[in-house]
């Protein structure tokens, strides 16, 4: 029935802070609390930084110092600085910038003049200040609102500008940086601007060859199988190599901005790749085998990017400029002559990518049997999969709740109990294991289609030929805080790792914390995830106040259980350290027990003891001890 009611006083107009505060979705993403690389308050960062990037590129300013601490984002460059009498505008007024006039910036990331404005809208506090000519002219906001316009004054500091925010709150609830997140970020920048000196908290990033350097940190030197193709021409840079690892692992980048959903560009590298590689071997091999294993970067600078979303993170660009060739054709043209050329001048590497395309073949055969039974099998019990409670909405839907897509993998009925009446149908599913997983390390691939568990969770994620159809954006392993619990969270990461290195590097596995005490009075609950939040409580509420250890996720009711895994979710980032290879991590991990493991579990053995009677610490850190080096064995 239509509203009686609607008339001109039910039409309101919002100013550009408010909209933006209203909808910080359509600005930056998915909120979040920093837990995942791609959450708003990374986006808050790389809007400023994109800034000053862009400076570097006009030829202004070599140098940008980030600096973070606790909740408090300071950025600045060596650039020209904002125009003094523009100050205000640019960081105040939509559609106000100087990325309009192709002139003063060419082949930019940002050509709407949206990114600093919504930062500053974001902010509970945000400061601005140029720096230009020996002049200064500074101002501060509150929420978007000027509540500082200082008059210009004189300066003997260097050109350039400095921005200072402090992400609000209020939306990003309980949020933290974590620096790994950052650095990530960071060296992506150097890489792609050569020459270009980022200092992040008194840490240097420098990189000389480009992407070539991306591929060095990003890849495994113990398993490539030859040397890093480095390609570059006007407008574009690729680098390859092929390795051990299963999948395919990319990392492209329009005029600077990282597009980890990739887009029109990826896509036609992919493509590139196929096509150049036949005509060079003239055999047509199957795409699947020249594209496995491979780790690769592209970057190309387009000029008026269309992207598909605000974030950036994939390219919808059909031409590298207005009256110019489509993406497709431009790097076409410049993968079949570059990349032929480089195999007829270096034929060992030529002949070594040939025996990793040969090994892939002789790999998809030997498995070809199995896996189409896998599937078949797969496909009935995706009708009564027992395993899955799946959601409405995914990943790959287009959807503004997609990213928010997320699949809970639970050990035993109870957990999944819990979380299957208490998840948000529209975008969180779960996937119930029974008991604990296979030890993959080691195995062939072979065995993801051999053990029924591990090829539903495969199909569930719908991962079986890449990340370009996944169907949850956070797949995150929820099990108890417990020896079992711990030993599951392993026995799962080893699977991804081993099977599916690209999805923990992509950043979409995650560890579920869920509370271990409640502490409460007849006024007041508080759930606590460590110790230190448990004292703080008791300090809080005082005069003895009721304790509950959780021991495990079926213990917690479902009613509860929503706290946990709604806007309040707290996870732990399954994260890579650059300087690990996954062959030695799992291997000493996961592999068969030594001496040194031993002695590691031994030396780092914690013990709780806030429930237990002294004489029955010495038992309890025996068993801890044995149970610990059984799973270690």
């Amino acid at each position: 029935m239509a509203d009686i009611n609607y008339s001109e006083d039910s039409i309101r107009s919002l100013d550009w802070k408010e909209h933006i505060r209203l909808r910080p979705g359509m600005y930056i993403g998915k909120l979040g609390d920093g837990s995942a690389y791609d959450d708003g308050i990374y986006v808050l960062l790389k809007e400023i930084v994109d800034n000053s990037i862009d400076e570097f590129v006009m030829g202004a300013g070599r140098t940008i110092d980030i600096n973070i601490t606790d909740q408090k984002v300071s950025i600045r460059d060596y650039g020209r600085g904002i125009p003094l009498g523009k100050v205000i505008d640019c960081v105040s007024k939509i559609n106000t910038g100087g990325k309009y006039d192709s002139k003063a910036f060419q082949k930019s990331v940002g050509l709407n003049g949206v990114g600093t404005k919504a930062v500053n809208a974001l902010s509970s506090n945000f400061v601005v200040q140029s720096y230009r000519d020996n002049k200064t002219k500074k101002a501060e906001f509150k929420h978007g609102e000027l509540i500082n316009d200082f008059p210009e004054i004189d300066t003997t500091q260097r050109n350039g500008t400095s921005v200072t925010f402090y992400p609000d709150e209020t939306i990003f609830r309980h949020y933290h940086y974590i620096p790994e997140f950052v650095e990530s970020m960071i060296w992506n920048y150097v890489f792609l601007n050569a020459g270009l000196t980022i200092n992040f908290n008194g840490k240097k990033f420098f990189s000389e060859r480009g992407l070539y350097d991306l591929l060095t940190r990003n890849s495994d030197s113990e398993t490539i199988r030859y040397p890093i193709i480095h390609l570059k021409g006007e407008d574009i840079e690729i680098a390859m190599t092929h390795g051990q690892q299963y999948g395919e692992e990319y990392y492209s980048f329009v005029n600077g901005q990282h597009t980890t959903q990739g887009g029109t560009h990826q896509a036609a590298f992919r493509e590139a790749l196929v096509k150049t590689i036949r005509e060079f071997y003239k055999k047509e091999f199957d795409a699947s085998d020249i594209r496995g294993s491979i780790i690769s970067a592209i970057s190309i600078r387009v000029q008026e990017p269309v992207f598909e979303s605000q974030t950036k993170t994939k390219l919808g660009s059909q031409n590298v400029a207005p009256d110019g060739p489509t993406v497709r054709t431009f790097i076409n043209d410049f993968v079949k002559k570059a990349l032929d050329d480089y195999l007829h001048k270096h034929p060992s590497d030529a002949d070594a990518l040939l025996k990793r395309i040969l090994q892939s073949e002789r790999e998809r055969k030997d498995i070809a049997g199995i896996k189409k039974l896998a599937n078949e099998r797969a496909k009935k019990a995706s009708l009564h999969n027992k395993k899955l409670r799946d959601c409405k909405i995914h990943f790959e839907d287009n959807n503004e709740l997609h990213q928010d897509t997320t699949l809970f993998i639970t050990e035993g009925d109870s957990a999944s109990g819990s979380i299957t009446k208490s998840r948000d149908v529209m975008t969180q599913a779960v996937f119930s294991l029974k008991g604990k997983p296979l030890n993959c390390f080691g195995l062939t691939k072979k065995v993801v289609y051999e053990n029924e568990e591990f090829n539903l969770l495969q199909h569930a994620l719908n991962i079986e030929d890449g990340l370009d159809n996944l169907r949850y954006n956070n797949i995150v392993i929820a099990t108890d805080a417990d020896v079992d619990g711990m030993h599951i969270r392993l026995l799962l990461m080893t699977f991804f790792l081993q099977f599916f290195p690209d999805l923990v590097k992509a950043g979409h596995v995650s560890i579920l914390q869920t509370p271990l005490f409640r502490v409460r009075n007849k006024k007041e609950t508080i759930y606590c995830y460590s110790d230190e939040e448990r004292h703080r409580a008791i300090q809080k509420l005082g005069n003895k106040p009721e304790i509950t250890r959780f021991k495990g996720l079926g213990e917690i009711s479902p009613i509860e259980f929503e706290l946990f895994i709604g806007k309040d979710i707290r996870l732990d980032p399954v994260i890579l350290s650059k300087e690990q290879s996954i062959k030695s991590l799992l291997e000493y991990y996961m592999g068969k027990n030594t001496p040194d493991r031993q002695q590691h579990i031994i030396q780092n053995l914690r013990v709780e003891v806030d429930f237990v009677a002294e004489d029955e610490i010495s038992k309890q850190a025996a068993r801890a001890a044995e149970e610990a080096l059984a799973i270690a064995g």
